[in-house]
């Protein structure tokens, strides 16, 4: 990791990257306090995080020692000086927090997914001047965490941070909860004075992975990371299998790479701004290429309607996707992308074959 500089995030002059370490619960003072004060001695995180209120998927499970641990979090910041942030899913959480003297408060996942939940908060923090972390729905629906955050800024909230946590999904996947990088992509787009960190702990599941992923979040410009830290991962009483040891943590930060988003580079400026160029001209071309294959899939339409023959042919569209992705391989372009792209392709060209063979009754809608 590069030398840090000092950034204003979350309303707070801290690090950049911000670096946001501690374990995923709170279970003793001890092992606050000793996590902390080593996470300190690293000199690269700002904000000591501790779940202390941890409801399960379950019952029966450790579920956080609750408000006692708070008082574990006073000492922290005033032997470490490191600002100090929590969970919180309900007013009651909030209100213990606020009255600690909680430095940032964070929402969960179980409770972004709940708008009712959001807006009970978002009203207990009217007129209070905290920042506030959203972490990404359970379920991969951007508008719930734009939601999420839409409720905090209406009432009132001015420091706000998105965290990407990654998704829940079925099937197989390395990852404990898929990063799903284009959803925190598009909310950055849609709303680029949020800053954006990335909880690769979450992500992952398994240390060995946390690397890899917080190094994709730096390269996609994200403002800091956020990675669940024990002074004995082996003991944890949740999440044991994702947390590092802050020694583990000091030789991740020191592994990644971080590189700057802009440069007064008049070289590396003048030969971007001809490869966008490039970029630009292709992009037109394949428009035109499309609209091109949009208007065959109407004649195609025009001679199944004229022959009285459906419009999916199942044996065709099967002998595309096998065909262009291989084709697609060929040209060091990934199997899933090409499938995806002409699944996007296929459905358009049913949507034009359709105008095709219904033709009078949709123009008539469109009158």
């Amino acid at each position: 990791m590069a030398t840090s500089t000092n950034i204003n995030i979350l309303g707070l002059s801290l690090t950049s990257p911000l670096i946001i370490a501690g374990p995923c619960s709170a279970e003793t003072e001890e092992q606050v306090l000793s996590t902390a004060k080593q996470i300190a001695s690293l000199k690269k995180a700002s904000i000591f995080r501790a779940g202390i209120w941890k409801p399960r998927t379950r019952p029966g499970s450790f579920e956080g020692v609750g408000s006692a641990g708070l008082e574990w979090l006073k000492k922290v910041k005033a032997e470490t000086g490191l600002l100090t942030a929590v969970e919180v899913a309900n007013v009651k959480h909030v209100s213990e927090a606020l009255k600690s003297g909680v430095d940032v408060l964070w929402i969960g996942a179980r409770t972004t997914v709940n708008p009712f939940s959001m807006q009970e908060i978002a009203d207990s923090l009217q007129g209070v001047n905290i920042p506030v972390m959203v972490k990404n729905p359970i379920n991969a629906d951007l508008d719930l965490w734009i939601g999420a955050l839409e409720r905090l800024q209406k009432a009132g909230i001015a420091h706000l941070a998105a965290v990407h946590r990654g998704f829940s999904s079925y099937g197989k996947s390395q990852y404990r909860n898929k990063p799903m990088w284009e959803i925190p992509i598009e909310l950055k787009r849609r709303m680029p004075d949020i800053p954006m960190i990335c909880d690769p702990s979450h992500i992952c599941g398994k240390t060995e992975l946390l690397l890899n992923v917080s190094q994709t979040a730096m390269d996609l410009d994200y403002q800091g990371l956020m990675i669940e830290t024990h002074f004995n991962p082996a003991s944890a009483l949740s999440d044991a299998k994702q947390q590092v040891t802050p020694a583990e943590l000091g030789q991740l930060l020191k592994e990644i790479v971080i590189r700057t988003s802009s440069t007064k580079d008049k070289k590396f400026l003048s030969t971007l701004e001809d490869l966008r160029d490039k970029i630009d001209e292709i992009d037109n071309n394949l428009i035109t290429i499309l609209a091109n294959r949009m208007e065959m899939a109407r004649a195609i339409g025009a001679c199944k309607k004229q022959n009285g023959v459906t419009i999916l042919q199942n044996s065709r569209w099967n002998e595309i996707v096998q065909g262009r992705a291989k084709q697609g391989m060929e040209k060091q372009l990934t199997s899933g992308f090409m499938i995806k792209l002409f699944e996007i392709i296929h459905q358009e060209s049913i949507h034009h074959q359709k105008q095709i063979m219904q033709g009078e009754n949709i123009q008539e809608k469109e009158k």
